[in-house]
């Protein structure tokens, strides 16, 4: 299985960042043409998922829910950022994407999501290549 990785660099404490083109751009450098695409991200405060990037009121949209999905209460883990942990646990670190003619094969609305929650940070974004067949 053929890897890659790239950085992003989060500006707010809690953002969804389209990043299909940087995965499309993963799988043209991996010569990746039919199969499927890994997409994961190696921390505990952010997630990466598939979702709406078309339209600008969703993405804010999610983000308020994102912020107000923790009720605000006291945790035992010091560093104040134990929603964040939660939200990842909760959405996840990795989605899977079909791969067609060298492009993840999403919807008209989709698009491959960072979300990040505990920014802001740099972040890594890793891509595997799993090949059809």
């Amino acid at each position: 299985m053929a890897a890659t990785e790239f950085q992003v660099r989060t500006k707010k404490k809690i953002a969804r960042i389209d990043v299909t083109k940087q995965v499309e751009k993963a799988a043209r450098e991996l010569g990746a043409k039919s199969g499927a695409l890994l997409v994961s991200v190696p921390h505990t405060t952010a997630a990466v998922t598939v979702g709406e990037t078309w339209d600008e009121d969703v993405v804010t949209d999610v983000e308020r829910a994102l912020a107000a999905w923790v009720p605000d209460v006291r945790f035992d883990h010091g560093e104040g950022n134990s929603p964040a942990h939660f939200l990842s646990e909760a959405i996840g670190i990795s989605c899977v994407v079909p791969l067609e003619e060298g492009k993840p094969l999403l919807g008209r609305w989709q698009g491959i999501v960072l979300i990040e929650l505990d920014g802001p940070r740099e972040r890594t974004v890793r891509v595997h290549a799993i090949a059809a067949g």
